[in-house]
């Protein structure tokens, strides 16, 4: 059988890896613990008759301490299912915890209140349309800007080496058929120029024979004005 005097007085002047120490108040980190504190009356392992509610899985469930089963800490506590509707539960909880004393009964009662509150709070906000965040990759997107970056210059040099090499083939300073250049890619080359010089004198003409009409328009006029002199 298990002292409680022994365990408390090791747990409050000794060491307890579940005790948290603040500069106001020492909290209990255990899962047990029905309150949260760390003292003599919401300790539960200085307790041997010791009983907290917990949720699981969005179901309320009374922990009752069995003493006798301390050998045993897998099956040391006796679990009851409590009622999804708030009073039953609290109905419930005395009817488990009859005889045993009032802070215990207040404690799990409020820990019942607080519980069902905050599940109600979960159902609530998953009901309501929330906007999805999405997580922003900074290395990603940082990398693809570098990628980008380094195609445009890439597609830029080309360019301009393309534009320096059609330069050359135009002063011939290669030749008049050079050896490195595919026989296809030169003949698009030459017809590319080809037409480019036929628009070109296309456009010489047509400005041509818009000044002999305006030249042919004035003489006109000329000789309408000599005529009514």
């Amino acid at each position: 059988m298990q002292s409680d005097d022994v365990i408390w007085s090791v747990i409050n002047q000794q060491f307890c890896s579940y005790k948290v120490k603040t500069t106001t108040q020492n909290f209990c980190r255990n899962e047990y613990n029905v309150t949260g504190f760390c003292n003599r009356q919401s300790c539960p392992l200085a307790n041997s008759r010791y009983a907290t509610v917990r949720e699981q899985e969005g179901v309320l469930y009374l922990f009752v301490k069995t003493i006798e089963r301390a050998h045993s800490p897998a099956r040391m506590w006796e679990r009851v299912r409590l009622s999804n509707n708030y009073t039953k539960a609290l109905e419930q909880i005395d009817a488990e915890l009859i005889h045993w004393p009032n802070f215990t009964i207040h404690k799990c009662k409020q820990r019942v209140t607080k519980i069902t509150q905050y599940l109600i709070k979960m159902r609530r906000l998953k009901l309501r349309q929330q906007p999805k965040l999405i997580g922003v990759k900074k290395k990603l997107d940082r990398r693809e800007a570098v990628r980008e970056r380094k195609a445009l210059s890439a597609a830029h040099l080309e360019r301009s080496i393309e534009k320096e090499l059609i330069e050359r083939l135009k002063s011939k300073a290669y030749g008049d058929a050079p050896l490195n250049v595919n026989e296809s890619v030169w003949q698009a080359i030459l017809d590319r120029e080809k037409n480019g010089a036929e628009t070109l004198a296309d456009g010489e003409l047509d400005m041509q024979d818009d000044e002999t009409d305006e030249d042919d328009e004035e003489l006109e006029e000329e000789d309408e004005g000599e005529w009514g002199e």
